[in-house]
């Protein structure tokens, strides 16, 4: 985990508020050393990280938990399931980020989510595509960060 990428980010980027630092965050994801330092980092950038899901199974079981954001891979452990467990997540209120080694096959989006990144991925942009998904969560439109793809539907600004 690099130390500087924190504070790459500026404060106008990130948007903090009392709203953000108390962000709860689910990760989908089923490469563990990678689900795990976005874990450190979701911490280190104030979150909540709510927990890891390798699976459709227990993406939806932490889904109870109420997640404001998740970052969501598309092949997990259970296979090509990551675009329906962004679809179900959306549907629940959640701000969803896809990111994927493989974002052309998001080609048009997924309904109700937000857009994607591709791996790999640094800590800067998880820090700003993560205080952008809070924004849209508090109905601020503001434009999508760098190394972020928003699906249509999800204004550029």
């Amino acid at each position: 985990m690099e130390q500087d990428a924190v504070s790459a980010v500026e404060p106008d980027e990130v948007w903090i508020s009392n709203r953000m630092m108390t962000a709860r965050v689910l990760i989908v994801e089923d490469e563990m050393l990678v689900a795990m330092d976005m874990e450190a980092l979701i911490e280190d950038l104030g979150f909540e990280p709510i927990g890891i899901a390798a699976d459709r199974r227990d993406a939806m079981r932490l889904a109870g938990l109420a997640p404001d954001v998740a970052l969501v891979d598309l092949n997990l452990r259970d296979g090509l399931t990551g675009p329906g467990i962004g679809r179900d997540l959306a549907a629940r209120g959640v701000q969803v980020v896809f990111v994927t080694a493989n974002p052309r096959e998001l080609k048009g989006g997924i309904n109700g989510t937000l857009g994607v990144c591709e791996k790999p991925i640094d800590d800067g942009t998880i820090a700003s595509v993560l205080g952008f998904a809070i924004a849209r969560r508090e109905g601020r439109n503001l434009p999508p960060p760098p190394g972020f793809s928003p699906f249509s539907g999800v204004p550029a600004h």
